[in-house]
């Protein structure tokens, strides 16, 4: 069974920071690569950071500097470091595998499985 649940999610003001964490199940983690998605209102959902099996990252310019990944294998947990959040940092922030976890169904289609999100909110 896949799982990803997202926490941590709050309305923070400008100059703040969170932390928000992602448990995956097994199936999942194992896969290597996870990473950090967001999506905002109207926008399409973009890959803010991810981490290999190893350690190493990537962040995407508009939060390198600011946001941290991070992962413990042994709790299957993804973690995201996040500070000095800007306003238009606000979205869903979802974790997955890099590239997104596919689900495989018995009727032969194909869809990309995510969590629930957790809500950012960045008030000015």
């Amino acid at each position: 069974q896949v799982q990803l649940v997202e926490s941590g999610g709050d309305l923070v003001q400008a100059g703040g920071s969170l932390r928000l964490s992602c448990a995956a199940s097994e199936s999942i983690f194992r896969n290597g690569a996870m990473g950090w998605y967001r999506q905002a209102p109207g926008k399409q959902r973009e890959l803010v950071a991810y981490i290999t099996n190893g350690g190493n990252t990537d962040y995407a310019d508009s939060v390198k500097g600011r946001f941290t990944i991070s992962r413990d294998n042994a709790k299957r947990t993804v973690y995201l470091q996040m500070n000095n959040l800007k306003p238009e940092d606000t979205a869903v922030y979802y974790c997955n595998t890099n590239p997104p976890w596919v689900v495989r169904t018995t009727y032969g289609s194909s869809y990309d499985y995510w969590g629930q999100g957790t809500q950012v909110t960045v008030s000015s």
